[in-house]
């Protein structure tokens, strides 16, 4: 493409957000007044970042966008006076880089966007119908693997599209990932539109790097995995890429069925073959637009997209799913370097996860954590794993580094460990959730920890309050998902295990449906896999790759059916008890408002 870019002026991202801070706090008076319809403010406030709880009333959460995870030390001092002024003391990291606060009072909104404003972030379209957070690898610039530092692009989608009249009203909610390499540390292959760094061999046999964009992916009750557009797209067609599958979807996308109006059901719709013709048809359109987002973004002009290369010594760590750890230290600190820390890059600098369970950070770890990158002059990223990770460290640092977070409790080795247990905020806050799905990832933590389990490597294990997939149960070693049980007569809280989800290599496999199991037998049935898994995979061996070895995902099963069984409830009131509730079980399921 021979036509240079459209070059715009420097949005000033402060003042669109504060405006949108004043119009919404306008539309706040009216709705409390009755001058607003409760459909048209629905759409009003998600389209601003704020999401009704089951809770009901005016208490709200509000979720905050954090384009690849990037953030700095003023917007982790903006999250701390957040969380204790507006909050309960306390935020959580989502699995799609985002923070979010619960129990903000509607009529604090307005005050919360503006705090948002002054550093430099945005609570727009961060739910509703819209192009939700833009998500990247959180080893992006980092890695040494990486083809392209996908940073600067994912912030280049980022500012293309966040309050683009094109994706204000759009048939249901629009995701876009990158990953620098195809590990998929970035979990392109289950989005709307997914996007891994690749290179070509021109017909000169130079090298080139660009992308390989993969589209219609998704998770939710129905899974679907992404596909690919084409072989390759260039560095200066991305943009008119996800510009043009972003105007096909706005225009073929089923509005009448909210269940059926993800990009993934065009594919069963028109076919994979048509989807792919008319986006590309759209693409080719695009430079007689009357703004053409192609060529070298502004932002990748400025910042760069050189890879961070593999270091000189070839001393890279390994990345991605399914990565072991190996314990050969018994040092507290050395076990911490050997599960949470990455080496490899060009320059020589190292990065180092704290772990966050649940995504939980409180009041004064958000402070700790703006002191700490202060300090150590570090980038700092949030994972999809819902930890904070450290980037550009020297090995001087990491000791220091180790003992500020013991300070703080964010020192446990945590990264790729089976501990890590992800889970959605489930009943405890979401309108769609039937179950307390943070409850089951504590104590499905705490029995690992019992038992000995809790630093094994290489297993992930996800969990979902209902199978909307929000803790992407679909794509972990272990899921679960939540599900109403009845049993001797009375509802009961109980989920579904899935095995074998993997993403990675430019492929993904969903779980696998196991057996059913009451809810306070879930944390058993985790550990038991996680135990056989120890204790009968061979060196470097996947889980997935074990599971088949072993007989799939039925064996192992039938290893857990006694798990699948109610004691009446004079035998065992607790099985008719969620996970911190008090009184007996009930699925409650309110409305959906795109939680997600």
């Amino acid at each position: 493409m021979s036509i240079a870019p459209t070059v715009a002026s420097p949005r000033d991202l402060e003042a669109e957000q504060l405006r949108d801070a004043e119009r919404f706090e306008q539309a706040v008076a009216q709705y409390l007044a009755g001058e607003i319809e409760e459909d048209v403010f629905r759409v009003m406030r998600l389209n601003n970042g704020i999401y009704g709880q089951r809770q009901g009333g005016t208490n709200q959460m509000i979720r905050i966008k954090l384009p690849a995870g990037s953030i700095t030390p003023e917007q982790f001092d903006t999250m701390a006076h957040i969380s204790e002024t507006y909050s309960r003391g306390w935020g959580h990291i989502t699995t799609r880089q985002n923070i979010q606060f619960h129990f903000v009072e509607l009529r604090d909104t307005p005050k919360v966007m503006r705090e948002l404003a002054a550093v430099q972030l945005t609570s727009r379209e961060a739910c509703g119908d819209t192009v939700r957070n833009v998500m990247g690898c959180h080893l992006a610039g980092a890695c040494p693997h990486e083809v392209l530092d996908i940073t600067p692009w994912a912030e280049a989608t980022f500012r293309t599209f966040v309050r683009n009249p094109l994706g204000q009203r759009l048939p249901r909610k629009f995701k876009v990932n990158f990953s620098g390499c195809s590990t998929d540390c970035g979990q392109a292959m289950f989005n709307d539109v997914g996007v891994i760094a690749v290179t070509r061999t021109n017909e000169d046999g130079t090298t080139e790097a660009g992308f390989r964009v993969y589209i219609a992916g998704g998770l939710g009750a129905t899974p679907h995995p992404a596909l690919a557009l084409e072989e390759f797209t260039s560095r200066e067609d991305l943009l008119p890429t996800i510009e043009a599958l972003l105007r096909v979807f706005e225009q073929e996308g089923n509005r009448e069925n909210k269940l059926r109006a993800r990009m993934k059901w065009l594919v069963d719709q028109i076919g994979i073959e048509e989807l792919r013709r008319r986006v590309l048809k759209q693409r080719h359109l695009l430079p007689a637009s009357a703004v053409w987002p192609g060529g070298i973004p502004e932002e990748v002009q400025k910042l760069g997209d050189a890879p961070a290369g593999i270091a000189s010594d070839g001393n890279a760590s390994a990345v991605g799913q399914g990565v072991a750890v190996n314990f050969l230290p018994t040092d507290p600190f050395e076990r911490w370097v050997a599960a949470s820390v990455v080496r490899g890059t060009a320059n020589g600098t190292v990065s180092a996860i704290a772990y966050a369970p649940l995504g939980d950070i409180t009041t004064e770890q958000f402070r700790a954590l703006a002191s700490i990158q202060r300090e150590f002059a570090a980038d700092v990223r949030l994972s999809n794993r819902q930890n904070v990770v450290f980037r550009g460290l020297t090995d001087a640092q990491l000791r220091p580094l180790y003992d500020r977070l013991i300070a703080i409790d964010m020192a446990t080795p945590g990264a790729e460990l089976a501990r890590d247990v992800v889970s959605c905020p489930g009943a405890d806050t979401c309108n769609l959730a039937v179950t307390q799905s943070r409850g089951l990832a504590s104590a499905i933590g705490e029995t690992l920890e019992e038992e000995g389990l809790a630093e094994v490597g290489g297993v992930r294990v996800n969990i979902s309050g209902c199978t909307n997939s929000c803790g992407q149960h679909h794509a972990s070693d272990i899921g679960f998902f939540g599900a109403e049980r009845r049993a001797h007569g009375q509802p009961a809280p109980g989920y579904q295990m899935l095995l074998g989800g993997y993403v990675g290599e430019e492929q993904i496999h969903f779980g696998e449906k196991a057996l059913r199991v009451p809810a306070k037998n879930a944390a058993e049935a985790a550990a038991r896999v996680v135990r056989r898994f120890n204790e009968e995979r061979q060196p470097g061996e996947q889980f997935r790759a074990w599971m088949e070895r072993v007989g799939g995902v039925s064996a192992i099963a039938e290893q857990l059916r006694d798990l699948d069984h109610f004691p009446t409830p004079d035998e065992n009131p607790d099985y008719y008890v969620d996970y911190g509730e008090t009184g007996p079980y009930v699925a409650e399921v309110g409305a959906s408002e795109c939680a997600t």
